[in-house]
């Protein structure tokens, strides 16, 4: 087990299941960020997402693991995080999470063991369950809570992607016989 994330009732993965993973996916509010959307008067919203979060999701892209957003919500601060962290994989509005991650990872040819999928709600549970990996962060509803292989330490918003991201490129470096 990872030592920055502790294990839920499902086996913690190794690290052979860890260097399979290509594709990370996950939700956006409550993961990415702390659930908080700011609206003010004239519409217009704002989300504070972690520049920790956003400098390890950069860090597996040019290890070569895919990254994508997967959110029940369609959102201009999303859009504008994900331009500018070059995420390519943003699906937002779509709430059957499962389509659009296996639509996503058939299109990258994989398979469900090479997908990890981190979610906070029940909307993210059916992805969770079909991807290799499950991930919450400790803030997740109960239902997203019981099928994570793993519970960050760090909160949504806060840290909880960059702990994951940490994970995956030390597994990925493990695999290449490190330094």
């Amino acid at each position: 087990m990872p030592p920055a994330a502790r294990s839920r009732r499902l086996p913690a993965p190794n690290a052979a299941r860890w260097a399979r993973v290509r594709l990370f996916a996950m939700d956006v509010d409550g993961v990415l960020t702390d659930g908080t959307v700011h609206i003010s008067s004239d519409g217009s919203e704002s989300k504070a997402f972690s520049i920790l979060d956003g400098h390890g999701l950069r860090r597996l892209a040019r290890a070569g693991i895919a990254v994508a957003w997967i959110s029940g919500r369609a959102s201009d601060a999303t859009t504008a995080r994900a331009k500018e962290l070059a995420i390519p994989h943003v699906i937002q509005g779509p709430v059957e999470k499962l389509t659009s991650l296996r639509a996503l990872a058939g299109r990258l040819g994989l398979g469900a063991a090479e997908c990890a999928y981190m979610g906070d709600d029940e909307i993210d549970v059916a992805a969770m369950r079909w991807a290799g990996i499950a991930i919450a962060p400790p803030g997740a509803m109960p239902v997203a809570l019981d099928v994570a292989h793993l519970i960050t330490r760090r909160s949504g918003g806060h840290g909880a992607v960059r702990e994951i991201c940490e994970v995956l490129l030390a597994a990925h470096e493990g695999k290449r016989g490190g330094p």
